[in-house]
């Protein structure tokens, strides 16, 4: 049996007045994906427990088959595992975004999408500038970053009761009370401070402003937490997995599970990501694991930005490049299943991750067929399958 997971990240959302009251998954051009409905079920589940904060990190730990409640500790540390960075007990690991923020307000949560390049020689700066041996910049991709306290003579401060908020939950909004609180937050406050200050005059800055693109104002510190301890998914669900994704929450988690990471040329976590790219590796991993799993960034961007024809014209990509010939090769070579859903809900008019339940679509051999006939918010809620612990969806899936 062979099986494939596509999540098109953040794209439920609610009705829009400017979509005759439809959702854009409604809205969009989606045959494939209600082709999967129709052969099969729609149903709800339920990712993130309102005791955890609205993210990707706590849904696709529980879309991919584990209780956050027992394992989510950060988000940071799977994105650690993403770079192969090993993190003893004591250490924390903390996400480092570069952000623009004006007059205390959120201007943009990506520094106008920083280049690698640039965002490199920023956290260059700050490491050189920085006095605390304990404290390392790890440059990631673009906006997103690590910082890692690594404990010596000097316990970290830090507890499961700091609070940090996530910048692309505050676009365009206030940012005065926000900043992190609870042990540690000092420190944390202190660093994006002091980069306020390094990064006013740099040289990079400059140049971005020269080029009429938003400077980085500073680093933003959010997420942080210590090394989660999973359980392999071979051993937990008797299957191999492959992970292709252009985000390193998702390779993190590819890791921690034992999973191996396909690397897709022209796959940019953005909008403009190679669509038909990835629905090409997907078919061409079949042949050597039990699971593919793609995961699309850009339905989520386009919520962030709170853009609605980016979402539909994406939603509308995933079907056409993905969805649609990556079902049909899993028909063509014999027993099979698929699993079309979100994470969670990013909602177009709050541009953030909120709680609340996501729509499915499962077809393949032995699964049941429903009376649905489309997958969007509407026809999965009157299905009546739901999972209100979303993790649970994973063994259903499966087995």
């Amino acid at each position: 049996m062979k099986y494939a997971i596509i999540i098109p990240d953040g794209c439920a959302d609610e009705p829009q007045e400017s979509l005759g009251g439809r959702t854009p998954l409604q809205s969009a051009s989606t045959p494939a994906m209600d082709h999967v409905a129709e052969l099969g079920s729609v149903g709800l589940a339920t990712h993130v427990p309102d005791h955890l904060p609205a993210g990707s990190a706590v849904a696709n730990m529980s879309l991919l088959g584990y209780d956050p409640t027992l394992h989510f500790t950060g988000r940071a540390p799977l994105e650690a595992a993403a770079q192969g960075i090993q993190l003893n007990p004591t250490d924390w690991a903390i996400r480092c975004n570069l952000v623009t923020i004006e007059q205390q307000t959120m201007r943009d949560f990506t520094a106008d999408h920083i280049s690698t390049d640039e965002a490199g020689q920023l956290l260059e700066t700050a490491q050189n500038q920085l006095a605390e041996e304990q404290l390392e910049y790890i440059p990631g991709v673009s906006y997103r970053n690590l910082l890692l306290y690594r404990e010596s003579e000097f316990p970290a401060p830090f507890s499961q009761e700091t609070i940090t908020f996530p910048p692309h939950d505050l676009t365009d909004q206030p940012v005065t009370d926000h900043y992190p609180r609870g042990p540690g937050s000092g420190l944390l406050n202190e660093l994006m401070s002091q980069s306020v200050k390094i990064f006013k005059k740099h040289a990079v800055n400059q140049q971005r402003k020269a080029a009429g693109k938003l400077p980085a104002t500073n680093v933003w510190l959010w997420g942080l937490g210590q090394q989660p301890v999973l359980e392999t998914f071979a051993d937990r669900y008797g299957k191999s997995g492959k992970m292709i994704t252009a985000v390193d929450l998702l390779r993190g988690l590819a890791v921690l599970l034992g999973w191996d990471r396909i690397e897709v040329p022209g796959a940019t976590g953005y909008t403009d990501t190679d669509y038909a790219a990835k629905g090409d590796h997907a078919i061409n991993a079949l042949t050597d694991t039990d699971i593919i799993c793609v995961h699309v960034e850009a339905t989520d961007e386009a919520s962030h930005e709170g853009d609605i024809q980016a979402k539909i014209q994406s939603l509308e990509q995933i079907d056409r490049h993905i969805v649609d010939p990556l079902h049909a090769a899993l028909k063509a070579q014999g027993e099979y299943r698929v699993l079309v859903t979100p994470d969670h809900p990013t909602p177009i008019r709050t541009k953030t991750h909120s709680h609340g339940a996501v729509p499915f679509a499962l077809a393949g051999t032995q699964v049941n067929q429903d009376n649905q006939k489309t997958y969007d918010e509407i026809s999965a809620a009157q299905s009546g399958l739901c999972f209100p612990e979303g993790w649970q969806l994973m063994g259903h899936f499966l087995h």
